[in-house]
């Protein structure tokens, strides 16, 4: 899957950028204002792609309703956003690594070293999504280019799995067969010329925020605005999920310390408990009931 000059030539992601021609001119007053501005487009390119990113929110939450997943796939940059979002998915929403996982070209080492000519490999892409995704999950591709061989090898392959496909990229042109879903920000050139680590990075970032965040929302993971299936692997974490048991249970601290401990560190637990004057096995039981739905189970 080798691409011609003409077509690396052509990729939005590797244009010069008129605001930065100069750059290397400016005083660092100048740098920083220039940059600033560059990223101060990329929300609005973003929010842009609303429609696309509702179709991928809605198939992922789909898929984890039914016990599948998602799959990030991604090469450099992209690829280490991809394993950022699965590993911070289970303390954020009590996921289990089955749910979230992320493969990057390379391998593991290339998280903290770069690999860039993993990238080219779309048999590995295949090989690797073969070994990490199963039937039914969602596949997501993170290419800033579009093109990335590995990227794409990895999405033809999820589809023969019978796995759903996204592609998130800053490259609007970009023709993707293996993609059901297309999700790409027109961030415009980079402030240095295809460091796609920049505006591309922030866009793709963004997109995997909305993404994984929205699809937890769908699926019962907050209620009101509290991350109610936190897990409380940190001293921080465990506060947070003593005082989000206290607001949402309405009792006090001392109080919402015991029932959180008395539920195993299950915030939804611990406020069924705490609004209902239940224990904490009855608790569980009505939040199994109401499919883990914190605001179901309250009535």
């Amino acid at each position: 899957m080798a691409y011609s000059q003409r077509v690396y030539r052509r990729l939005p992601t590797e244009q010069p950028n008129p605001a930065s021609r100069d750059i290397d001119r400016r005083s660092a007053e100048d740098i920083v204002r220039i940059i600033n501005a560059e990223d101060a487009k990329v929300p609005a390119a973003v929010a842009a792609e609303r429609r696309s990113l509702v179709k991928a929110v809605e198939a992922l939450a789909e898929a984890l309703r039914s016990g599948h997943g998602a799959v990030f796939v991604g090469a450099g940059t992209s690829g280490r956003l991809g394993i950022l979002e699965a590993a911070e998915c289970p303390p954020t929403f009590g996921t289990t690594p089955r749910q979230v996982r992320a493969v990057m070209a390379g391998g593991r080492s290339s998280v903290f070293r770069a690999k860039e000519g993993a990238e080219d490999d779309p048999v590995d892409g295949a090989r690797q999504v073969a070994k990490t995704a199963l039937p039914g999950d969602v596949v997501v591709g993170v290419a800033a280019s579009g093109i990335t061989p590995f990227v794409r090898g990895g999405l033809a392959r999820a589809r023969r799995m019978g796995c759903r496909t996204v592609l998130v990229t800053s490259n609007f042109r970009a023709s993707v067969p293996e993609a059901d879903i297309v999700i790409a920000p027109q961030v415009g050139p980079e402030v240095l010329s295809g460091s796609t680590r920049l505006k591309s990075g922030t866009a793709a970032k963004l997109v995997l925020n909305t993404l994984t965040t929205a699809a937890m929302i769908r699926v019962g993971k907050a209620y009101r605005n509290w991350m109610v299936d936190l897990r409380p692997t940190s001293y921080k974490l465990r506060q947070r999920g003593i005082r989000i048991t206290a607001d949402l249970g309405q009792v006090s601290p001392r109080r919402a310390e015991k029932l959180f401990d008395e539920a195993g560190g299950s915030v939804k637990a611990a406020v069924v408990m705490a609004r209902l004057g239940l224990d904490a096995r009855s608790a569980r039981r009505r939040l199994q009931a109401a499919g883990g739905w914190l605001r179901k189970a309250l009535g």
